[in-house]
Formats: C-alpha cells, structure tokens, sequence
C-alpha cells in the first residue's frame, strides 16, 4: 500500500491528490484486518488506478473472505454487492446537518467542518464515479439508508442491528 501512495503523490492531477488521500485513508494497522498486501512497484506500471483499485478490492474481499466486519468507504457497496452475508448501509443526511454533527463530534469549527465534509463527499463520490462509473449516493446501492444527522446514533446502530438480524447476519 505505502508503494500505491508513493506513487499517487507524485501524481500532479486533482485525481491524483484525490487517490493519494484515499490511499492514506485506507492502510489499516495490521492487527486488525491481518497483513495488508502491498503493490510492487512493477506491478503499478503505467496503471497506477487499476493497481489501486485491484489492492482495494483484494483487501475488502479478504475482510469478507475471513472474520468480516465493518467496512466504511471504499466502495463497498458496489464490490461486495453480489455477497449475500454483506448488509450495505449508507449514513446520511442534510449536509448542515452533517457540519453540526462535525463540530459537536470532532470538536471542529464550522469553516474546518463544512471544508472537510465538502473534501470527503467529493472524494467519495469522485471514487465511485471513476472506478465503478456509478453514483455512490444512489440508495440502490444500499440496503439501509439512514439519516444520521436526526437520528441518534444509538438508533442507528439498533437499525442496523435489526436489518443484519433480519438477513441473518448476526446470531440472535
């Protein structure tokens, strides 16, 4: 993975950027998913994106292959789509909404906020929009859309809970 951002931050486009932040954003510590497999450099040749899209998807299907868990991002919804033991669940809401949940949460000023919230969504939906050619905030994608910025979070995760418990993807 540390090749794959290496490599996006030599990158002078806004992808660019925009790849080399979701690349620091998805190494995960080794105690948690197990050994996260790293891109050689030869193998990102000339297809940088496609090596990073490979890593990813290799990466969340081995978190489904094995233990699974709570996957947040990476597009998630779209690669493990066809997985039957997956709940895909999207939180939401107004983004004014979002921004004072930022700043109650994170402890961010407003500007701080709102700027962060607008860099996530475009990441996000740039990410779908360009590896999958798909709308990330379709709710198509999910089997649960909620609005976290009305409903506690302690709701949230009781839905949530509910729904995997209704697919059968808790024990009861």
């Amino acid at each position: 993975m540390a090749d794959v951002m290496a490599h996006d931050e030599r990158r002078s486009s806004g992808f660019g950027r925009l790849f080399a932040s979701l690349a620091r954003a998805a190494a995960v510590p080794d105690t948690e998913f197990g050994a996260v497999p790293t891109a050689s450099r030869a193998s990102l040749g000339d297809q940088p994106e496609q090596a990073f899209r490979d890593q990813t998807e290799r990466i969340l299907n081995q978190v489904a292959d094995t233990e699974g868990g709570v996957i947040l991002g990476r597009a998630a919804a779209i690669v493990l789509r066809d997985r039957p033991s997956a709940l895909h669940v999207r939180l939401d809401g107004p983004a004014e909404g979002r921004v004072q949940r930022a700043i109650g949460l994170e402890g961010l000023d407003e500007e701080q906020a709102r700027k962060l919230l607008e860099e996530t969504d475009r990441a996000r939906e740039a990410y779908v929009k360009h590896f999958y050619r798909c709308d990330a905030r379709d709710a198509r994608h999910y089997h649960l859309v909620l609005d976290s910025t009305v409903l506690e979070f302690d709701t949230c995760t009781d839905l949530i809970v509910a729904a995997a418990k209704a697919r059968n993807l808790t024990p009861t």
